[in-house]
């Protein structure tokens, strides 16, 4: 099984476990996340993006300052801007936390539901999701010097022929370098693999 087959799989099993959707950011790094996902209610999440309820929320904190898995009701950091009631009234009643890794590479995830607490044995299950979550999704701590020279050369400007010509090597051959960098930084595009080459210091 491919390891996005396994990432895929995983998230589904996190959405099943969480009734009111959940929130996940994977291995946050110079204050953003490699990868990011969310299922909650959309209107709560423009409400909570309109604002800027992440520098703010007690959730986000508690997941940043420390690793684990508490209830959202246990969570101790102040809310003064009163974000839990109203994410209530969006439907995210009840909820869990977990929050894993070291600080450099931190992933947190929220789950919800409406009805009822999770019990323990769901906590555990979401625990135990979201630390698999951020194993399969462990960002490279290097690219080889052929990957990273593929990616400087298009972010010079230059098309896959120019590139390539510049490299002394054929298109193919440089078209190939770029999908294994793209394949390694979890990107979908060449210009987000550069991105995050640049945000993890790779280049």
């Amino acid at each position: 099984m491919g390891r996005n087959q396994i990432i895929d799989d995983l998230l589904s099993e996190l959405g099943a476990a969480a009734p009111a959707g959940y929130f996940l950011a994977l291995h946050i790094r110079f204050a953003a996340p490699l990868m990011m996902f969310q299922t909650y209610n959309p209107a709560w999440t423009d409400h909570y993006t309109r604002n800027a309820y992440a520098l703010r929320d007690p959730m986000v904190a508690w997941g940043i300052s420390r690793s684990g898995a508490t209830r959202w009701s246990d969570i101790d950091i102040p809310d003064p801007f009163g974000i839990m009631p109203e994410a209530a009234s969006f439907g995210l009643v009840y909820g869990v936390c977990v929050s894993c890794g070291p600080m450099t590479s931190r992933t947190v995830a929220g789950v919800a539901r409406g009805d009822r607490e999770f019990n323990e044995e769901e906590i555990s299950t979401v625990t135990g999701c979201v630390l698999r979550l951020h194993h399969e999704t462990q960002p490279p701590d290097h690219l080889t010097q052929a990957e990273k020279q593929a990616l400087l050369v298009i972010a010079s400007g230059d098309r896959y022929a120019a590139g390539a010509a510049r490299l002394g090597i054929s298109e193919s051959a440089l078209k190939a370098r770029l999908s294994a960098a793209r394949r390694k930084l979890f990107a979908r595009t060449t210009a987000e693999a550069l991105q995050r080459a640049k945000d993890y210091r790779l280049i």
